[in-house]
């Protein structure tokens, strides 16, 4: 589409948008009324909400609109996976300035509604805002189809830790991108484009998980969540976690250790999560260490030794953006 978004006005901009949209059997009123409505059949709701602000979470020299909405969706998305509900909806907040190209949200909307379709679930409303700065809101809804939520305080002495998804992906096309190439293409992919493994969080409530959290932060820093809740020490094996051929040699090129993107580097929403130790796991679940009575206080270590956090932290040092 020509012109900005200025030029189209705010309803101009509405209207293509939801013209762009697809539904679900859950959603009983979509946009164009006060309000969306959305079934939910276990008469709870699941919701979570994420904010994606340009230059600290995404960059236009990086990543194209479409896949800002592939992203802005996966991550909120991943959340409702990881309390082990299924996403039925997702809610938009937009805020853009009026020069910008008025394709920028439409191809926005367009990453959003397919991976909505990854998902299951649909875009149901939203709402345009006038400001300087490109910033995407985003807010998830989920069905638990009567399961208890699977939270982090329930990890218990004993329990397997296990994950599925990638790790360190997303950090290592991070790396790559902020040298200024745009290859290797699948770890570039990785960190434009988060892939979680949205069934993997209801089935893991299904089979027993005592406590579960997707990888947004980091490994380290997502365990330690779980740790500090459920006031437990987990310990990861390191020879466990898998880092491909492909991610070691891009540390070589530039002088880091994969194992440092794998163990800190967030934005993957894999999903991790702790299983009573008689748990027959799906092969899709690599069991990559153990929980344990905390020794002085709760605590993620790393083959029986302290391990120093460098996730992702909004207000922290690293706290910088892309």
């Amino acid at each position: 589409m020509k012109g900005t978004v200025g030029e189209l006005g705010e309803f101009g901009l509405i209207k293509e948008l939801t013209s762009r949209l697809t539904s679900t059997p859950a959603v009983r009123l979509g946009p164009g009324d006060d309000a969306a409505v959305v079934a939910a059949p276990d008469r709870r709701v699941v919701a979570s909400t994420d904010i994606l602000l340009e230059g600290r979470h995404f960059r236009r020299d990086w990543s194209t609109a479409y896949d800002v909405g592939r992203k802005a969706a996966a991550q909120n998305l991943a959340d409702i996976a990881a309390m082990g509900a299924v996403p039925t909806a997702i809610l938009l907040g937009l805020v853009v300035p009026a020069e910008l190209p008025a394709s920028w949200p439409i191809e926005l909307m367009d990453g959003l509604r397919d991976e909505c379709q990854v998902a299951g679930a649909a875009v149901v409303g939203g709402d345009v805002v006038r400001g300087d700065t490109i910033t995407v809101s985003i807010t998830a809804l989920g069905d638990l189809r009567n399961h208890e939520p699977v939270t982090r305080a329930g990890a218990q002495p004993g329990d397997a830790v296990a994950v599925t998804g990638w790790l360190g992906w997303s950090a290592a096309g991070h790396a790559v991108l902020s040298r200024g190439f745009r290859s290797p293409r699948a770890f570039v992919e990785a960190h434009r484009r988060p892939e979680p493994p949205y069934h993997a969080g209801p089935a893991a409530a299904g089979l027993g998980a005592t406590a579960m959290t997707d990888v947004s932060d980091g490994l380290i820093a997502d365990l330690g969540h779980i740790a500090e809740a459920s006031k437990v020490r987990i310990d990861i094996r390191s020879g466990d976690v898998d880092v491909p051929s492909q991610m070691n040699d891009i540390g070589q090129a530039v002088g880091v250790d994969p194992l440092q993107w794998v163990l800190n580097g967030g934005e993957d929403h894999a999903i991790v999560a702790t299983f009573p130790s008689d748990v027959k796991l799906p092969a899709r679940w690599k069991v990559i260490g153990e929980v344990l009575n905390p020794s002085a206080q709760p605590q993620v270590t790393v083959d029986g030794a302290p391990w120093t956090s460098q996730g992702w932290d909004h207000f922290g040092e690293n706290g910088g953006g892309e």
